[in-house]
């Protein structure tokens, strides 16, 4: 499912216009965006926690020259830890 396609089935499970449903995903997505930079966790409870991770620095090797050290930098990354009720529907 891509993004269109989840703005219609939002549509239609709602009662919104594509154009409102599409308008409320956008203002989803960059709350939970703005709330992630700053360092926040988003809990939707039965849905599932998105959160920011730490990885640390560490040494790797060049795909194309596998003899080639590259230190890879410190970052940050966005995970999804998926809600039980949400795991329970998936494997029904």
């Amino acid at each position: 499912m891509n993004k269109s396609e989840l703005v219609a089935s939002i549509a239609e499970k709602s009662g919104l216009t594509k154009k409102d449903a599409e308008s409320a995903l956008n203002g989803f997505l960059s709350s939970v965006q703005e709330a992630l930079a700053d360092g926040e966790k988003v809990q939707l409870v039965g849905f599932g926690t998105f959160e920011v991770r730490q990885r640390k620095a560490r040494e790797g090797r060049n795909p194309r020259n596998p003899e080639e050290v590259i230190k890879i930098p410190a970052s940050k990354a966005p995970v999804f830890r998926s809600g039980k009720a949400l795991k329970e529907a998936v494997n029904k």
